[in-house]
């Protein structure tokens, strides 16, 4: 099953190959690895089995894709928020459309950091490129809290690291129903965040000011899968 297939050259239809991701991801996740097959995931798309190997040369390709596609549509998430003159609160919104995007795309977000093999899948270094390459966004954000006077003077790529940190270990929790009532994880993401903003040296007042700012932009700027059009150009 996962012997790349050669295949003669013609053109291929992007809506068939982003069909044919989506309906690999939603298999693997309700149905587990033993649903990642050609002949189940092309029924469901109403297609060959040719069709997968078309496009991706291999299951293994396939599942390459999967992991792509995840990070690629992260990045467009992240596109969406905008930059303001209040970095920290950007911060916080970035974190919240991190979140958006693994619930809308759970079924994804399940594979895109490798936790399992799949296929005869395993990730390279230039596969983990596509998750660090998102991180730069983050990275930038805390540059400009640190140039802001918000964030005290020290290495805004380890700051990012911080925020993705707490914010995978909530979605992980969010995603797996492990929460327990009555809290939720919109006030466990704000009270983590508060923690680490205080953590990093803005004060209180201001914390509170650009996390009030933050919620107010949430669900107007975090869209739950924006179009890929307006994609950010992701290294491959």
């Amino acid at each position: 099953m996962c012997n790349t297939v050669k295949v003669s050259p013609r053109k291929l239809d992007p809506e068939t190959r982003a069909a044919l991701v989506d309906i690999a991801a939603r298999l693997l996740a309700e149905h587990g690895a033993e649903a990642l097959s050609t002949r189940k995931i092309a029924a469901e798309a109403g297609t060959s089995t040719m069709a997968v190997y078309t496009h991706f040369g291999s299951m293994s390709g396939l599942v390459r894709e999967m992991v792509h596609e995840g990070f690629s549509r992260l990045e467009r998430q992240f596109a969406q928020v905008r930059r303001t003159d209040d970095p920290v609160a950007d911060m916080a919104v970035l974190g919240y459309a991190y979140r958006q995007n693994a619930k809308a795309n759970s079924h994804l977000y399940a594979v895109m950091f490798g936790g399992q093999s799949l296929a005869g899948f395993s990730l390279t270094e230039s596969d983990r490129q596509f998750g660090r390459y998102t991180l730069l966004t983050v990275v930038d954000c805390a540059t400009r809290c640190i140039e802001a006077g918000r964030f005290r003077r020290d290495d805004p790529i380890l700051i990012a690291h911080e925020m993705w940190i707490a914010t995978h270990g909530l979605v992980n929790l969010e995603l797996g129903g492990y929460l327990i009532d009555p809290v939720d994880a919109d006030r466990c993401y704000d009270t983590i965040l508060n923690s680490l903003l205080l953590g990093v040296g803005d004060d209180p007042r201001s914390v509170s000011a650009s996390m009030t700012a933050s919620r107010k932009r949430r669900r107007r700027e975090v869209e739950a899968d924006p179009e890929p059009a307006e994609a950010v150009a992701s290294p491959r």
